[in-house]
């Protein structure tokens, strides 16, 4: 029995020709001996860690392993994220792999748990196999009657296989598949009985000779032997979301390409489970553990923390990495500390692997591989002070000068960026740390955390929190110096007389009781 295998997916496909961060990464590179090689699929240094993830990469193909957790922690610019991207590429597309910031989770128009819900059924996947009846054959002969109207059609085909040969009636469905697949003499097909659908397999090897010039796609396979009519196993792998999705919504399978799946209920989830648990005691599916992906980890609160504990011990758990850059920080949503910002009993079930900084060899070579990348051609000593920049600075803002630096050198009518293209992105764009020199140097200048801020030769201060010391009752009180809390706004006069003298009069006319009163009121507002 043959076995056909096909796997749904919904990919973003609107910017595929964009460089991304990571878009130079195609695995983990890895030996067949889970030795990571120096400088491989990408990835440079970390061997450890890629070793680490190495191991996690066969636990998760063997398909025995799921419901565990693995916390990838180190400095920000350690290739953390690109681990993660690493170890997807080498699982392949048969493997779920979904990667999900933790910001998102309260961002969209659901609640938490179900957010990390529909992540994580997203990550497990579900091998259908089904049986099948289809005719598969080498075409001898297509023959289609047209009427004169224009209306109906009919026709004959005529299939074969190296025993036996049979000649079929088509009606105006199969005669437009045939169209549609531009099927010829020659041509290998298979028809799908049950859903009539046409798949064109190539073209026999009897009929090479036939065309003097081919293209490079052309396909040449042998006739099939045996009978026409066959039964094939097809095995379909979904993701348990998609399953929700479809037995949810009104649209049933339209849902997963509008976005707007919104909340499902857990009875539906519940149906499915118990469905998707006898397919697999019938020997009708397989469950495909896969991996969730959280970058950014630290940002989950505690109810998302406690959330991932329960459903890491649920049976369709798939095997959940998260990253972090934080070490010893306060928990979100709690009083206390803890390392990683992670709860301590969520450590406690995870498996931590560790990343550490580039050396500079290790800076050099990864931009010398982003520039390639990016298709921009440096000089030697670009790419020396290119490494030096990432060394003192950090290794995201070296990579962000190679596109800066390029054009640069472009409105030069240069092609190879060159040291002072370098230096002179170099002083365009600030790293943080210069960044933080010059808040400090013109601090004034920016609206500090209590509001107030220099605008020219004049300074506004927010109201101070505290209260001023209420004045002594004085029929003819003494000018005082402007406190904090008194901020002059100037007024606009409607009569046309002077505003000055107008704000005077006003203030000139306030009795001391009243004023007294005034103090008594803000000191107990404040």
């Amino acid at each position: 029995m043959t076995t056909i295998n096909t796997h749904v997916t919904t990919k973003d496909v609107s910017g595929l020709s964009l460089i991304a961060a990571h878009s130079h990464i195609t695995g983990l590179g890895l030996e067949d001996n889970l030795q990571p090689k120096e400088n491989a699929q990408g990835l440079v240094g970390q061997i450890q860690a890629r070793k680490a993830a190495g191991v996690i990469l066969k636990m998760v193909q063997a398909g025995k392993i799921a419901g565990r957790a693995v916390l990838i922690a180190g400095p920000p610019s350690t290739g953390k994220t690109a681990i993660a991207l690493g170890l997807s590429q080498s699982l392949g597309s048969e493997v779920p792999f979904t990667a999900l910031a933790a910001s998102e989770v309260y961002s969209l128009e659901i609640s938490k748990t179900e957010a990390l819900t529909q992540a994580f059924r997203k990550s497990i996947g579900v091998r259908i196999k089904e049986e099948t009846e289809i005719i598969e054959g080498e075409v001898v002969e297509i023959q289609i009657d047209r009427s004169i109207t224009g209306g109906h059609k009919q026709g004959k085909l005529t299939i074969k296989t190296t025993d036996m040969e049979t000649v079929y009636e088509l009606g105006n469905k199969m005669i437009e598949g045939l169209t549609k697949e531009k099927v010829l003499a020659g041509d290998v097909i298979s028809i799908d009985k049950a859903s009539g659908r046409i798949t064109k397999l190539g073209k026999s090897f009897t009929r090479a000779r036939d065309y003097d010039a081919m293209g490079p796609e052309t396909k040449f396979v042998q006739c099939p032997e045996g009978e026409l009519q066959k039964r094939k196993e097809v095995v379909h792998t979904v993701s348990l979301h998609e399953i929700d999705v479809i037995n949810s919504r009104q649209q049933g399978f339209l849902a997963l390409f509008s976005g707007d799946t919104g909340e499902i209920n857990s009875e539906v989830r519940d149906q499915i489970n118990t469905k998707v648990a006898e397919w697999k005691e019938e020997g009708k599916a397989e469950i495909v553990p896969g991996v969730l992906f959280i970058d950014e980890v630290h940002m989950l609160d505690i109810e998302c923390f406690s959330f991932i504990n329960r459903a890491l011990e649920d049976d369709f758990s798939p095997v959940v990495m998260m990253a972090t850059n934080r070490g010893v920080s306060r928990t979100r949503g709690t009083d206390y500390k803890s390392p990683h910002g992670i709860p301590l009993d969520l450590l406690d079930r995870s498996v931590i692997i560790h990343t550490t900084t580039y050396s500079g060899d290790e800076i050099r070579t990864i931009l010398s591989i982003r520039a390639t990348e990016e298709e921009v051609e440096l000089s030697a000593d670009a790419l020396a002070l290119l490494t030096k920049i990432g060394q003192e600075t950090s290794l995201r803002y070296a990579s962000n000068l190679i596109s800066v630096a390029q054009q640069i050198a472009l409105k030069k009518r240069n092609n190879e960026v060159s040291l002072q293209d370098i230096k002179r992105a170099y002083m365009l764009f600030l790293d943080s740390d210069r960044s933080v020199q010059h808040l400090e140097q013109n601090a004034s200048q920016y609206i500090d955390n209590s509001g107030n801020v220099t605008i020219g030769n004049r300074d506004f201060k927010h109201e101070s929190e505290t209260p001023a010391p209420a004045p002594v009752p004085n029929p003819t009180p003494a000018p005082s110096a402007p406190s904090a809390s008194s901020v002059p706004v100037p007024e606009i006069s409607t009569n046309g007389s002077n505003p000055e003298a107008s704000a005077v009069e006003a203030t000139s006319e306030v009795k001391p009781e009243e004023k007294k009163d005034e103090d008594k009121m803000e000191i107990t507002t404040d």
